[in-house]
Formats: C-alpha cells, sequence, structure tokens
C-alpha cells in the first residue's frame, strides 16, 4: 500500500513535536550539569536517591531507581536508590489513614537523611503528592530534583525544587519519552562526575 501525502505528514509533524521537546532539554544543558555533579557529591558522602512518582511516572520513578541500583552497562557502579512507589503495602496504609496526598511525603521523613536527594516526577508537574514529598525532603535538608512536563506546574514554581527539569511539551507520550531521555542523561552524567568530584568539592 503506496504511503499518501497525508501519512507523511502525521509522521513528520509526530517526529517533529518529540524534535523540538528534546532540543529544549538539550538547550538546559547547564542546569543538568549542575543538577549531576550535585547528585555525584552526595552519593560519595553516602546519601541515596530517593524516587517517586504517580501512574506512569512511578514505573519511571522504578526505572530510575533501578537503573542506579543495578547498572545495565557492565563496569558502572551501583548507587543507592529507591522508589518509594514500590512499596504497595505502605503507599495503601498512608493513602488509607492519611490521604494520597501524604503517600511520599511520609516516606520521605522516615526515609531520608540530609545526605540524600528526592526526584519527583509529574508528567504535567501539578501532582499534590509529589509536590509534598519534594517539600518534606527540603525540610530535612535533602537536595531536591524534579522531571516535569507542560510548564513545569506548581512544582516548577516551589521553592522546595532545586532542580526542575521540563520537558516542554503537552503531549503526555511525548513528555514520557523525553523524561526517559532524561533520566539516562542523568544516570550518565552523574557516574561521569561520580569518577571524577570528591565529597570535599561540594558547595
Amino acid at each position: 500500500m503506496p504511503v499518501t501525502s497525508t501519512t507523511r505528514e502525521a509522521v513528520s509533524e509526530a517526529f517533529s513535536r518529540r524534535e523540538s521537546a528534546g532540543r529544549r532539554l538539550a538547550e538546559d544543558s547547564e542546569r543538568i550539569t549542575r543538577a549531576c555533579r550535585a547528585m555525584a557529591v552526595r552519593f560519595h558522602r553516602g546519601g541515596k536517591l530517593i524516587v517517586f512518582g504517580n501512574g506512569g511516572a512511578g514505573t519511571d520513578a522504578s526505572h530510575i531507581a533501578v537503573e542506579f541500583m543495578h547498572p545495565v552497562v557492565v563496569g558502572k557502579r551501583a548507587l543507592p536508590a529507591m522508589a518509594l512507589g514500590n512499596d504497595a503495602a505502605t503507599v495503601s496504609a498512608v493513602g488509607a489513614r492519611d490521604g494520597l496526598a501524604e503517600v511520599f511525603a511520609h516516606q520521605v521523613r522516615h526515609w531520608g537523611a540530609p545526605a540524600d536527594m528526592a526526584l519527583g516526577v509529574s508528567s504535567d508537574g501539578w501532582c499534590a503528592n509529589v509536590l509534598k514529598g519534594l517539600e518534606a525532603a527540603r525540610e530535612q535538608g535533602l537536595f531536591t530534583m524534579a522531571l516535569l512536563g507542560g510548564d513545569g506546574g506548581a512544582i516548577a514554581r516551589s521553592a522546595a525544587v532545586d532542580h526542575a527539569l521540563i520537558a516542554g511539551s503537552e503531549d503526555p507520550a511525548v513528555v514520557k519519552e523525553i523524561h526517559v531521555t532524561m533520566y539516562h542523561v542523568l544516570w550518565e552524567l552523574v557516574h561521569v562526575f561520580h569518577a571524577r568530584t570528591r565529597p570535599d568539592t561540594a558547595r
């Protein structure tokens, strides 16, 4: 069956939406670099990465944690990380008693230590429980980051977030794809800085 001009246009437009969002991520290279260096220093100091999100973002959180804990690239060292959505019993218990808005904040308060890092993932930047988790992390002195979509929403505007990395698209599929690229880049650069950075070089 021949490819029609309408089909070609649809394919071109689909790639164009992804290209523009990816280009905006690349233009944020300075922020990404600073975040990765800060993460590497905290890993050197014995800190761990605590990741959380809802739904599809929750699966991203699990993916991020396992990539740090069990790198697929041979020779890369494991770095401590955990995804808060993986413990269904705790999530459902906190949600039933205190409400879903508290499911991440409650765990951060009990798992987090000042040397740690908190990474919240939200496809639109408006997830109340992700924001509360980051706010709880900031209160305890953790380094805070967020992977967001759209315009970043309330999370990007929060003083509780040290670094907000935004996939600038309203299309949830594109946001998901850019987030995967984002955290693969984070993982890669954290390892680069981890190999070059000493704990006493942090500011």
